[in-house]
């Protein structure tokens, strides 16, 4: 259980869940320290009482000063939140091995990093709080964002394997599976489309576009998400997997329809009926 004198470490706070999740902790009276791959874009956070620094997830090193910079200045880490991450989108099979790799180092390798140097520190000090920041997407699977889909997939199995491994130090890990939250997710993953006129699948350009985009109709707004997360996060008996948002309780439900059906509904929901043979 967490409490207003908890220290906060947060991955990914340039903008959206990561900015708002540290507004909102910093607002309860936690000691935050916002991070970024550029710190000079979260500056202005600590004219809002919070610590920045630099963090990129994909280097070890940049890791390893993060942590001995907030060890340094507040002497313990009691919740580390990880939120760093980006959606690339097209079809599995037009992607590029380097833009695969980029997307699992990122969303997986780099979690598993900033916790493997977090941990030793919690575990020392006999408790801690991990929140992996995982998605409906790692649970149900969609044409057009099978890296992203797969990503978030192995962060909610991993997160299980680490909640069972890192019970017995004290250190709860929680999964938190949002819906649509309102940030610049669609507009990254748009930007990180990979598809060319070459491709099989580009008279579904339409489709692919619309996929990188889909979270960001109708969404819930991330100050609202952030706040309703940080609610039960200081309950003194914490949900082990959280879900907020819109479509977070509808899309694990469309993934447990039967296979056939399910494959039906996705194949015409992106047009790739269209596709088929006559």
């Amino acid at each position: 259980m967490m409490d207003k004198n908890s220290v906060v470490l947060i991955s990914g706070c340039s903008s959206g869940i990561g900015l708002a999740l540290a507004r909102e902790f910093a607002s309860r009276g936690c000691k935050v320290f916002a991070t970024a791959r550029k710190p000079a874009v979260i500056e202005n956070l600590k004219k809002e009482g919070m610590e920045t620094a630099a963090l990129d997830v994909t280097d070890q090193k940049s890791i390893d000063a993060c942590v001995a910079e907030v060890m340094a200045k507040a002497g313990r880490i009691d919740v580390l939140v990880n939120n760093a991450g980006y959606a690339l989108i097209g079809p599995v099979i037009d992607l590029s091995i380097d833009d695969l790799r980029r997307q699992f180092e990122t969303n997986v390798i780099g979690l598993v990093a900033l916790t493997g140097a977090v941990a030793p520190h919690m575990i020392k000090q006999g408790s801690g709080l991990i929140v992996n920041m995982a998605s409906v997407s790692g649970i149900c699977a969609t044409p057009f964002a099978g890296a992203y889909c797969g990503a978030k997939a192995a962060v909610n199995l991993l997160s299980v394997s680490l909640r069972i491994e890192l019970a017995p130090f004290g250190i709860s890990v929680i999964t938190v599976q949002p819906g649509a939250i309102k940030s610049r997710f669609g507009e990254v993953a748009a930007e990180s489309i990979k598809l060319n006129e070459s491709s099989v699948y580009a008279p579904l350009s339409g489709y692919v576009k619309a996929r990188a985009t889909a979270s960001q109709k109708d969404p819930t707004t991330a100050e609202e998400f952030s706040q309703k997360l940080i609610d039960k996060l200081f309950l003194k008996s914490i949900p082990k997997i959280i879900r907020l948002g819109k479509q977070s309780a509808t899309l694990p439900i469309v993934a447990a329809l039967p296979v056939n059906q399910f494959d039906n509904i996705m194949s015409k929901s992106f047009g790739l009926n269209k596709l088929k043979k006559k």
